[in-house]
């Protein structure tokens, strides 16, 4: 005959079972951590999730600076541009004028001189 394994289950009745093939046969206690343990797992819990808060928050001002230089570059080269253009309207009236007839067709200025009383 088969030895039986009787228990208390954790509502407080007893219960019997008769040993079976491919059963385990001893109950281990689960083993709990203590408190200064638990102490220390939360505390490097909350450790790492702030660092990782810190980290991201840093790496979201450093794409700010970078944004900020790029918007910088942009204006500054709009504004090269802006004066090139009116580089080249200048050079260009320039040009029509010295190829004008109108301006082909002119006297050259002379001084007049001055009144006199």
């Amino acid at each position: 005959m088969r030895p039986q394994a009787t228990y208390t289950t954790r509502r407080g009745t007893t219960m019997s079972t008769s040993w079976s093939r491919n059963q385990n046969i001893v109950r281990h206690k689960a083993k709990s951590l203590g408190t200064i343990s638990n102490t220390m797992i939360v505390g490097m819990l909350v450790l790492i999730v702030g660092l990782i808060y810190v980290a991201q928050g840093t790496q979201a001002t450093n794409y700010d600076y970078e944004l900020s230089a790029i918007d910088d570059e942009i204006a500054e080269l709009e504004a090269r541009k802006e004066d090139l253009a009116v580089e080249k309207a200048r050079l260009t009236s320039i040009a029509s004028t010295e190829n004008s007839e109108v301006a082909n067709n002119m006297e050259s200025a002379t001084n007049s001189g001055f009144v006199t009383e």
